[in-house]
């Protein structure tokens, strides 16, 4: 199995981005997937998090609600992260996770497979 990322890049504030996340050898449609975040020397922070199973939950952090928003193209295998309204405080690597059930677990430890870091950058 294999998740990869994609989109990240530098962007001034206010500005968009959009991540993706390509999955091989897992058919995301049937599980939970999320996308975190993390700054050096802060634990990785959860910002979207979407179910699966056919289930059209999704949950944001409070930090991105109504900015970011998290969907799927099922016939792509492939789960997409639009950031809009970017901040500096965004500036963060960014990782596509999956989870090996349809419900999304909150902490990072819930999840089985990980896509390879994409950094964002957003200059003020």
């Amino acid at each position: 199995v294999q998740l990869q990322a994609s989109g990240g890049g530098l962007v001034q504030a206010g500005g968009s981005l959009r991540l993706s996340c390509a999955a091989s050898g897992l058919k995301l449609a049937n599980y939970a997937f999320a996308w975190f975040r993390q700054v050096a020397g802060k634990e990785r922070e959860g910002v979207a998090y979407s179910a699966g199973g056919g289930r059209s939950t999704t949950v944001y952090s409070d930090s991105v609600k109504g900015r970011f928003s998290i969907s799927r193209a099922d016939d792509e295998n492939t789960v997409y992260l639009q950031m809009n309204s970017l901040k500096p405080e965004d500036t963060s690597v960014y990782y596509c996770a999956a989870a090996l059930s349809s419900m999304a677990p909150v902490s990072p430890s819930g999840y089985r497979y990980w896509g390879k870091e994409t950094l964002v950058t957003v200059s003020s």
